[in-house]
Parts: C-alpha cells; structure tokens; sequence
C-alpha cells in the first residue's frame, strides 16, 4: 500500500462512526443500510455518507439485491492496511532499538 493510498483509509477509519460500521460488517457479515442504520442514532443518509468516504478508500463495497443494497469489507484493502502497519511499526522498533544502543553505550 502506497503512503497516499494509505492516507485516505486511515482517514476513512479515523471516524468513530466508521469504525463502528466496520466493526459490525467485520463481526456480522454483509448487510443493508437499515440494517446496518440499526444501533446507530443516526439516520440512513448519515451512515450512507459515511459508507460512500469508505467505499472511496476501497474499505467497503456495495452489490445490489433487488432494491437494496448490501454492503461488505473490502478484506483485500483491510490487509493491505494492517501490512502497512505492520512495516511501520517494524520501522520504529529499529529506530528504537539504535536509540537504545546508542544511549546504552
């Protein structure tokens, strides 16, 4: 994953709303906007909204079933993510351990 690619899911996921929906398409699997609008005390328009900035980011993606559409995680970009951080957390761990060796010495 590409640091600006990475700038805009990290944006998409930085909202607690977002990371909710995540969470329950994550836990729940697929689902529709009234369903996923249930726990929520917003409206359908606001979780719409916040779905669109996270279909933008690749995180999620619609299909239609009949009138509705269900909307699900994009697995691929979740991965893609936690691998990004994993290199960056692998970054610091060096980065700490000359500082340590530095210090020690």
């Amino acid at each position: 994953m590409e640091p600006a690619g990475s700038a805009a899911v990290f944006a998409a996921l930085g909202d607690e709303t977002r990371l909710g929906l995540v969470s329950r398409l994550r836990d729940e699997g697929p689902m529709s906007i009234a369903k996923l609008t249930a726990g929520f005390d917003i409206t359908r328009q606001a979780i719409t909204k916040h779905l669109r900035v996270m279909e933008e980011a690749g995180l999620v993606r619609s299909t239609q079933q009949g009138r509705e559409s269900i909307w699900q995680l994009e697995q691929k970009r979740l991965a893609e993510a936690r691998r990004y951080l994993q290199v960056i957390s692998a970054q610091w761990d060096g980065a700490l351990g000359r500082l340590k060796s530095f210090v020690e010495r």
